[in-house]
């Protein structure tokens, strides 16, 4: 991505989710947030997103307290308003409602200075296709080595 600074990735939702859609999002941020965001102290582990009164919002977010604030410094996992189109979040709304379906943050980013949030419609993996998924990936590792393999003969 030109002119993007990723801050933090959740690469485990692409482990237990199959990624359906997804969707950029600001975050309404306080100042100690934006600047902790700078240095890089987040984390999107076990975050999550929700539709609640019309306005989507992102829970479990941790984002570390800034180090230099002399005071006012924010709640590490305050709920964060995520702002999105009035159709986009009427859609969330009605994807959402569906049996299981949820909400996940993918990635946070800086994009032309503003904090970003990468939101996926996802929808849980069962046992079985996570054990799928890792075996299709071992077959094609496999694959390519021994291609590899091949072009050194």
């Amino acid at each position: 991505m030109h002119g993007t600074k990723i801050i933090c990735q959740n690469r485990k939702a692409r482990h237990d989710y199959f990624i359906l859609d997804e969707y950029e999002a600001g975050m309404v941020l306080l100042g100690t947030e934006v600047k902790s965001l700078r240095l890089g102290r987040a984390n999107l582990k076990d975050s999550y997103a929700n539709v609640r009164g019309g306005e989507v919002f992102l829970y479990n977010m941790h984002i570390g307290e800034y180090p230099f604030a002399a005071h006012g410094n924010h709640d590490p996992l305050r709920p964060r308003k995520l702002l999105l189109h009035k159709e986009e979040i009427k859609r969330l709304t009605g994807k959402v409602k569906e049996k299981g379906q949820t909400l996940v943050p993918l990635q946070v980013y800086f994009k032309a200075g503003k904090a970003k949030v990468t939101l996926a419609l996802a929808k849980g993996k069962r046992k079985y296709d996570k054990r799928e998924a890792i075996r299709k990936r071992e077959e094609k590792r496999e694959l390519d080595r021994a291609k590899r393999e091949q072009r050194k003969i």
